[in-house]
């Protein structure tokens, strides 16, 4: 269970176009008892972030229509959202420099799919210090 101060439990958004990522990583959160919300693109995701201000991201790299890049750079735009903690989680072993330096320099994590349970709630307990 995350140990947090408040009485609501971390509300965490997973953003990817794979619906089975995004489902095994919601039900995985959700059994340690956080508040999860999933989107199958970066569109969808800001609209939810927007309206459930999400305390972390988890998003995907590589989807089509508008990338996990491209939506770091949407969310760190709305200055309520500007803050939030985002963790990328791609099966992409290549990513280039440029976006590595962009991604570190908008500060988030990046990590590598497959992520088993423990690392996924390391992960997010990381992203909620």
């Amino acid at each position: 269970m995350p140990s947090r101060l408040e009485s609501q439990p971390p509300r965490v958004l997973i953003v990817d176009d794979d619906v089975s990522v995004t489902d095994t990583f919601s039900r995985m959160l959700r059994l340690e008892g956080y508040e999860v919300w999933g989107a199958l693109s970066a569109e969808e995701g800001l609209r939810l972030a927007r309206k459930h201000q999400p305390s972390a991201v988890i998003l995907d790299l590589r989807m089509p229509l508008m990338s996990g890049l491209h939506f770091l750079r949407e969310l760190r735009a709305i200055p309520a959202l500007s803050r939030t903690p985002v963790a990328i989680v791609t099966g992409d072993y290549h990513v280039d420099a440029g976006q590595a330096l962009e991604l570190q320099t908008l500060g988030a994590l990046v990590r590598y799919k497959p992520l088993w349970l423990e690392e996924l709630v390391a992960l997010a307990r990381q992203l909620l210090a």
